[in-house]
């Protein structure tokens, strides 16, 4: 029996964070969106959905996961709202696809700012409140186990959050409290398609060994695997294998990424 009963989730306006509100709250599971903006019609159909269950509610929190101090008021408002969720999801991200040397020092700290310092602001905000037998998964990526061409400041943030993931675990275990860390190859999402319009071929070809996976089966297999109380979150099974040769075999998945990289960069773009 599912024993979730209520939800916190940034970034559920749209993408990962919006399908995974969708899918707790059809199965009677309250839930709290934080997000900086969220459209109308992203409102009514996430209150549609609420009002198809019964005690199931859904409400909105305007906020910056990189505002820590904003955050945190916007989560004891919910807290006080909702009481302390028994499921805290951060999905909040941001990507820029660019080679290094045509990143800004700006958009290299943007990137960390969003998805390693808002990872950190929401686990500071959300965790003190949780009781024992509580989850609380951070949404990383398979960049945050295997080097992608370049995404230099995404792969930076997000081996970061698997870092905070990992050492939060050992901190909260004790509590009864559950760490994990979710890191899924590329998903159909609003932030993906943006994404292309800067992705480089061969970043293009390298990020295809791991598949591309669509947005409701990704968020189930997640969904399945939390409730499993699974650590390391990783949908889609050629996801799996890349992340099992990247740790048992690292050399062979370097070799092989650097190939792909010389012989794409060798030939016109």
């Amino acid at each position: 029996m599912n024993t979730w009963r209520t939800a916190f989730i940034t970034g559920a306006g749209s993408g990962i964070g919006r399908r995974m509100a969708e899918l707790l709250m059809a199965e009677g599971v309250s839930v709290a969106v934080f997000d900086r903006v969220v459209a109308a019609e992203t409102k009514a159909d996430l209150n549609r959905i609420a009002a198809q269950q019964d005690g199931v509610s859904c409400c909105y929190f305007q906020a910056d996961v990189t505002d820590a101090e904003g955050l945190a008021e916007q989560v004891r408002v919910a807290l006080a709202q909702l009481g302390a969720p028994d499921l805290a999801i951060n999905c909040a991200g941001i990507q820029v696809a660019k080679p290094f040397e045509e990143l800004s020092a700006e958009e290299f700290e943007r990137v960390v700012s969003v998805n390693l310092m808002g990872s950190r602001n929401f686990a500071a905000a959300v965790l003190p409140t949780m009781k024992a037998g509580a989850q609380f998964s951070f949404i990383a990526s398979l960049a945050g186990l295997v080097p992608s061409y370049c995404y230099a400041a995404y792969n930076a943030s997000k081996y970061g959050v698997v870092g905070l993931a990992g050492a939060l675990r050992l901190e909260y275990i004790a509590r009864g409290i559950e760490i994990s860390v979710v890191c899924p190859p590329e998903v159909e999402t609003p932030l993906v398609v943006e994404e292309r319009k800067t992705m480089t071929k061969v970043g293009a070809k390298l990020k295809s060994t791991a598949g591309t996976l669509q947005l409701g089966p990704a968020c189930d297999s997640i969904l399945r695997q939390l409730r499993g109380r699974k650590y390391l979150v990783i949908p889609g099974f050629r996801a799996r294998i890349v992340a099992r040769i990247s740790a048992w075999m690292p050399g062979v998945l370097r070799w092989f990424s650097e190939r792909i990289v010389i012989s794409g960069t060798n030939r016109a773009d």
